[in-house]
Parts: structure tokens; sequence; C-alpha cells
């Protein structure tokens, strides 16, 4: 082999093992709801794009698939029990493998969505515990009841939040008066840190990473506030009342160039805190309670917020410096959205599917389909990878071509 084969054969190496190192996880490779597919339809056929497939006996659950290596992995439960599902990229079953008791007391079936890195899957059960997966085969690496382990406490309708994954480490929030937050390695399970936080149980928000040159910082929501603890040591920085009538928090905030949007359901609203460079202290820059959202997540997009409310039942978009409204429109239920490529694609929680563009002059509708396959409330985040769309409603998954 010559020498320049060689250092074409590390390349190509050094690329792959890099590519198997990112995580694939919920709302997309940046965690913020936005998709880097190009190309995309920028208006809908009046039928609405192509079903290439669809897979019905899911079980029940409101979790998002993720694809990774060339595979898809969701979770769904068949009472009582919770399993992962993997399907190759056409749809066809491969595998499906068991990991515990999973919430069926109320809302039944799945929440949190799987995560993968490496070898690795986590997925995180309704009832606290915390699970780590050979991703092929599904043999269990290692397993941490996080209510029992830490002595966790969370409001009520079981844990919605996915693990977040970051280097060595695996985030997750027990919550309770002694171990609010946790940092696992991601290969043993063991505990490296723990947080108090501020006491208060868990509610439902996926962390977000945020990093900055003083320090890394992870930001969540606790029942009452949202926090800033630091990501070496577990040390609250900051924390901000952000309560609201159920204490239910799903939506993980957005950062953007010092800023970061917080927003919650129930009439709450959102708002704007000011992060200070070394990510230390914040200060409230605007704040509305029309914007309150409660799980179906916002967009970012040239300066620009895009998201739905929940008792305001209207869909806006908000200047992110000044927190002004620049529309309202309700010509669609409230629910979940995701973007790619200028494009928002909301799905209501009616069942509506509804792409539009992304700009402040207004929601104009692109194209518009019904959600008639599946099961339970439209509450899934659907996910975009290949110019494809993938929508998990209850017991059915659907694949659309979008490109």
């Amino acid at each position: 082999m010559t020498k320049r084969l060689l250092i074409l054969c590390f390349a190509v190496f050094m690329i792959s093992s890099a590519i198997a190192q990112e995580a694939s996880r919920w709302r997309g490779p940046t965690a913020d709801g936005k998709y880097p597919d190009t190309g995309v339809m920028k208006q809908w056929p009046a039928d609405g794009p192509e079903m290439l497939w669809s897979f019905e006996d899911l079980g029940q659950g409101h979790s998002t698939p993720v694809v990774y290596n060339g595979k898809i992995y969701v979770s769904g439960a068949v009472e009582p029990t919770g399993f992962i599902y993997v399907f190759d990229m056409n749809g066809k079953l491969l595998k499906k493998y068991e990991y515990g008791k999973e919430y069926f007391e109320s809302y039944p079936g799945t929440r949190s969505s799987p995560t993968l890195v490496g070898d690795l899957l986590y997925i995180y059960s309704g009832y606290g515990v915390l699970n780590c997966f050979k991703a092929e085969s599904g043999e269990l690496v290692w397993k941490k009841d996080l209510f029992n382990d830490f002595g966790g406490q969370q409001i009520r309708w079981g844990v919605t939040e996915t693990a977040v994954v970051d280097g060595d480490l695996i985030y997750a929030t027990p919550g309770g008066s002694e171990n609010f937050l946790v940092a696992l390695d991601r290969k043993t399970g063991d505990l490296m840190w723990s947080s108090k936080g501020v006491g208060e149980k868990t509610a439902y928000c996926t962390p977000l990473i945020i990093e900055l040159p003083a320090r890394k910082l992870i930001v969540t929501h606790s029942e009452s506030h949202i926090l800033g603890i630091d990501a070496k040591d577990g040390k609250v920085l900051w924390s901000f009342d952000q309560p609201n009538q159920y204490s239910v928090h799903p939506n993980t905030p957005i950062y953007n160039d010092g800023g970061i949007f917080y927003f919650s359901g129930y009439g709450k609203g959102g708002g704007m805190l000011e992060l200070s460079a070394d990510g230390s202290s914040v200060s409230q820059k605007w704040f509305s309670e029309r914007f309150d959202s409660r799980m179906g997540g916002a967009v970012l997009h040239d300066g620009h917020i895009y998201t739905s409310g929940d008792r305001n039942k209207y869909w806006y978009a908000i200047d992110w410096e000044t927190g002004e409204e620049k529309y309202a429109e309700n010509a669609l239920a409230v629910g979940v959205v995701i973007f790619a490529d200028g494009m928002l694609y909301c799905y209501g929680q009616r069942g509506e599917l509804v792409l539009a563009e992304a700009t402040p002059a207004g929601f104009e509708k692109k194209g518009q389909i019904k959600i008639e396959l599946g099961s339970d409330q439209h509450w899934a985040h659907p996910m975009i990878q290949d110019g494809v769309l993938y929508l998990r409603h209850g017991n059915a998954m659907m694949a659309y071509k979008i490109k």
C-alpha cells in the first residue's frame, strides 16, 4: 500500500470515527428543531407530499424517531412494557427489544426519544429508569433507577425529558432536594457529579448545553425556575422564576448570541434572558404572556422565533431582540414546529401537518395534509432526514417525501 493511500485510508477512518461519535437526538443535530436538509419542496401538491411507507404496530407513545447509521430507532410501549423498535430506511422492522416497564397511568405510552452515540443507545423510561444498550444487538450495558438511586421527584404524568449526551457524560434530571441534575459516565453509568439545583422537582425539560469561552453551561427547568448550572461540577450559577399552573416545562430553551429564549404553557408565556459573558448571571430583557407554547418547541431563523401558543391559540413570529410580535395566526390548532431550508413544518393537535415559509411577513400555508393514521394525541415532534419527514402518531409511524 502506498504512503498516499495509507494517508487517505487514515483520513477516511478519522472522519468516520468522528461521525460515529456525533449524537443523534431529539429535535435534530443541534437540538433546536432545525434540520440541515436543503432542496426541500417550497410548495406541496394539493394532496400533500408522497407517503413513502407507514408502520401501524408501534405500540403507544409520543416519542420521536431518530435516524442513526442508516437505521431508524423509536420507542413504543405495549402495556406494561417499553420497547425500542429498529427499522431500515424503507420501514421494514429489523429488531425490537424491551427496556422495562413504561408509563400507562395517564396519556399512556412512551415519552422520551432514544439518544444514540457511538455504538450505544440511551432511553429514559416514564418511571425514571435510564437504560444504556448496545444499539445493534439490544444488549443491556447498564441501567440506573434515577428516582430510587438518587431520591428523585417529578411533578406528574411520567418522565418526558430525553437524556443528553455530551462527550463522555450523559445528563438527566431526577429532581428533588439532593440530586436535581446528575452527570453520569455514559459508558458505565457511574455518577460523576450531582447538583441540588434549587431543591425542586424535575419538570420534563430536556437540558440545553451552552458552550462559552469561560465555561460550559447546562440550562434547564425545575418546577418553578429556569436554572443555569456549571457543567464542570454541577454548581448552580443562577436561577430565574418561571412558575406555571401545573409546573410543566417540556420546552428546551433556545440560545443565540448571549440570549436565552425560555417559554412554557398554561398561559405563562415566554421571554428573553441576557446571559453574562462568563455565564454566571442573567437579566431579563423582555417577556410576553402570549408566547405560551406548552410542549411544541420553537425555532429561531433569521432573527425571528416561530412557535405556537397554548391557551393563547395562535402561531407566532417574534422578533428575537425585542419580543415584538410580527404576526399571530390561528389557521390551525396549536402544536409542534420544526424547520428545514427556510420552511416551517407545523403539526397541530387536531392532526393537521402544515408547510409554511419561515418569514415574519405572515403565516401563509404552502401545503396541508391531515394525519389519519395512528392513535391518541397528536403530540410527537416530527423529524427530517435526507429529504424525508418522519412522523409518529401513537401506534403509527409515517415517512413522507418532502424533497
